[in-house]
């Protein structure tokens, strides 16, 4: 409690100071700060609105938030630097909403340094310097506030390539002066004057590119953050700003890391001054490879192995699901896409869709509401070309409802295997499938297409 109370004295009051809360407030000043049962500090905004505050960050109405991020990145063109933004689905059953962003299949800086300890300095001033083209234009352009960069959010993929994700809780600015006033995003990474409830801006998202940075170069977060998220604002409001050691780290890297963990907002280099500055150019001329670097650390064949799942699973929940969805499956195909079944072949999404559909409707037979769904028990991939992967599947029909039971090499989370299910496959079967998949990248970043399909099917 000694600590919360610190806490509340350091804090801006939430509250105008001369006027007080409205005279017909039930809220009294000392009700702006409170400790819960589980550990967790909850703030009264100014709005008096409760905000949840745990080592997860804030949570408040998920709703607003995710409509805030589809806004953003429907309106946010392709940019060097963010994640590209391919649309949304909204499910009218479940109130669930899907955002299908690019495909980055080499994961976020959090997961290289689950892997590795650190990331070597000439890699990291070539990721910080697409993440600099980023928020240069999320700030300058866009007018944005990230308010939740952390490593978990900076992305690359097996191309070489860093990007910024995550916009749900960006704040759009009027104009280059005005100031966001809100209590949110992952407390780990936030500002001084964030912790304060003080008016911020851009700056805010430098201290905390700053701290992701400072922690992917030690390979340790430069604040002891396991003693609570009370224990860590006090941390970041009075211990001095964090710094590298310059016995074993460049001076250029020092510098960058204290440019952006300095106190005064103020004082802290925007973004677009950021990309002049000595650490960002001093790799240019050796030619870091930051694609050969990704690739050293994750298998491209597991990465692989993720798209053919992934490919799989949708496909035959497609095949095997409603009407109404079943439209989509032209997505999957391009014009020069080829299907072959029974000695004959199919070119092109319309021709595609067609021969599908009619092989649909008889596999659909006379069983309503069950009828002959695929049981994937086998399930193999490789590399094909430079940026392919072929799929190899084989599995039985069986009567049934619209489910996919996945089998040997087919590991999802939330889906089950032979294991945990008590069919008896062998006295259901009604028939077995073989089927064979060449998946290419397509010329939009992330995506890809069937480019070959081949259909077996035994009786």
């Amino acid at each position: 409690m000694a600590g919360l109370e610190e806490l509340k004295r350091k804090l801006v009051p939430l509250f105008d100071a001369e006027k007080g809360f409205p005279s017909d407030s039930i809220i009294e000043p000392s009700d702006s700060c409170m400790l819960s049962d589980g550990g967790a500090v909850n703030l009264l905004s100014k709005s008096y609105n409760i905000y949840n505050i745990n080592e997860l960050g804030l949570q408040k109405e998920k709703r607003q938030q995710l409509l805030t991020e589809i806004r953003t990145l429907c309106e946010a063109p392709c940019h060097q630097g963010l994640v590209q933004f391919y649309g949304a689905f909204y499910t009218p059953d479940s109130g669930q909403i899907s955002i299908a962003l690019e495909y980055m299949d080499g994961g976020s800086l959090a997961d290289i340094l689950h892997v590795r300890k650190s990331i070597p300095e000439p890699i990291l001033s070539s990721m910080v310097k697409e993440l600099l083209l980023g928020l240069t234009y999320l700030h300058g352009v866009r007018h944005l506030v990230h308010r939740d960069i952390k490593p978990a959010n900076l992305l690359v993929n097996l191309k070489g390539e860093s990007k910024i994700t995550d916009f749900g809780i960006s704040a759009g600015l009027e104009d280059s002066m005005a100031m966001c006033a809100t209590f949110v995003g992952t407390v780990t990474y936030m500002s001084p004057e964030r912790i304060r409830n003080e008016s911020y801006s851009y700056p805010a998202d430098i201290w905390s590119l700053g701290l992701a940075l400072f922690e992917c170069a030690a390979g340790e977060f430069p604040y002891t953050a396991n003693e609570g998220p009370v224990n860590l604002m006090l941390q970041i409001l009075d211990d001095k700003s964090p710094s590298l050691s310059e016995e074993i780290f460049s001076p250029e890297l020092c510098s960058f890391v204290n440019d952006c963990l300095q106190k005064d907002p103020v004082a802290r280099p925007t973004a677009e001054q950021l990309l002049s500055h000595p650490f960002v150019t001093k790799y240019e001329d050796i030619g870091v490879n930051l694609g050969v670097f990704i690739r050293g650390i994750f298998d491209p064949v597991e990465r692989m192995k993720d798209l053919a799942d992934m490919l799989t699973i949708h496909y035959y929940l497609l095949f095997d699901g409603s009407d109404d969805l079943w439209h989509h499956t032209k997505t999957l195909y391009q014009e020069k896409s080829v299907f072959s079944f029974g000695g004959n072949e199919h070119v092109g999404p319309d021709n595609i869709l067609t021969s599908l559909t009619s092989i649909r409707r008889t596999l659909a037979g006379e069983w309503p509401p069950e009828k002959l769904v695929h049981v994937v028990e086998k399930l193999q991939c490789r590399a094909h070309g430079q940026n392919g992967v072929a799929i190899r599947v084989k599995g039985s029909f069986i009567v049934g409802n619209q489910f996919l039971i996945c089998g040997d090499g087919v590991q999802v989370e939330g889906l089950p295997n032979f294991q945990d299910l008590s069919v008896d496959i062998p006295s259901k079967r009604m028939g077995t499938f073989q089927e064979q998949f060449t998946v290419e990248a397509s010329d939009m970043i992330g995506r890809y297409f069937i480019a070959k399909q081949e259909l077996y099917i035994v009786q």
